[in-house]
């Protein structure tokens, strides 16, 4: 039945509309085409060591871009893309913001799905991160000043690794528009590449678990984000409200969910200087 619920209120046809981002964004397509024109631009315009390997598999890399003075902080950055699309070379423009901010940057890379499945692709995030602490020391980073900030789908992999032990050395984190609780994904034509089994839809919903993230959470979505993205966000940081780790929830105005993505880029912008202040850099 077209009109039967199969999730909260949506019919079929809603939920998969809600997780289905560029239908939604009317401006998508031109918003993802920039991406890389400008993180070729901010290869180019900042000293940084491309390709780093932090694990034994082909996807196993990272970009670091050093602050010019040593011993600051560093931002570790998990990009978005429905858990199957881009990689670390779209995302090089976060560093905009942060590198001149004193913040040395790494931009993550990771495998895709349905090449591998999501608790493999969450164990290589994890890793990224222990990588990044034992390395941080190598290009002028403080390891006891790390940050990791995430959008979309990987604001999900991010908080998964960090519920999986990796918030016990992340200072702080900044997680933005995810897709926190994965029973309505495995409602959606996202199951289609997303397959988990028995426990995992569970225990690979970090929305469920907010008592395994250790360290304080910043949370922010787009005012003309979806409907369900702009709801999952509100549950889990009222359920990190409510263990204790949520800093502050950010609702940025007039934004959808790409164009946010680019805002990252503008250290003037609410959210980035949410998160800079996180590192004391507001």
């Amino acid at each position: 039945m077209s009109g039967a619920t199969v999730f909260l209120h949506y019919t079929q046809e809603e939920l998969n509309r809600n997780f289905d981002q560029r239908s939604w964004a009317k401006n998508a397509l031109e918003l993802i085409a920039r991406y890389p024109g400008l993180s070729g631009a901010t290869r180019a315009r900042f000293a940084h060591r491309a390709g780093l390997r932090y694990g034994a598999h082909p996807d196993e890399v990272l970009d670091v871009f050093p602050a010019a003075q040593p011993g600051g902080p560093v931002q570790v950055f998990v990009h978005g893309g429905a858990w199957k699309n881009f990689t670390k070379d779209d995302y090089s423009f976060v560093a905009d913001a942060y590198v001149p901010s004193g913040v040395s940057t790494v931009v993550l890379n990771f495998s895709k799905l349905p090449a591998e499945r999501l608790p493999t692709v969450v164990d290589q995030v994890r890793r990224g991160f222990e990588w990044v602490r034992a390395n941080a020391a190598s290009f002028g980073a403080d390891p006891a000043q790390m940050y990791v900030s995430a959008q979309s789908s990987g604001a999900h992999l991010a908080a998964t690794a960090l519920g999986k032990g990796a918030s016990a050395f992340v200072r702080a984190a900044a997680l933005v528009s995810g897709p926190y609780f994965l029973e309505p994904v495995m409602l959606s034509p996202r199951s289609d590449y997303v397959k988990l089994e028995g426990g995992e839809v569970d225990d690979l919903s970090p929305g469920l678990h907010p008592e395994r993230i250790q360290c304080p959470v910043l949370m922010a979505y787009g005012q003309n984000d979806t409907d369900e993205f702009r709801r999952q966000t509100q549950a889990f940081a009222a359920a990190l409200q409510e263990a204790g780790r949520l800093t502050k929830l950010i609702d940025c105005p007039n934004v959808n969910h790409f164009e946010l993505m680019e805002c990252f880029k503008d250290s003037g912008h609410v959210m980035t200087r949410a998160i800079l202040a996180q590192m004391g850099k507001g």
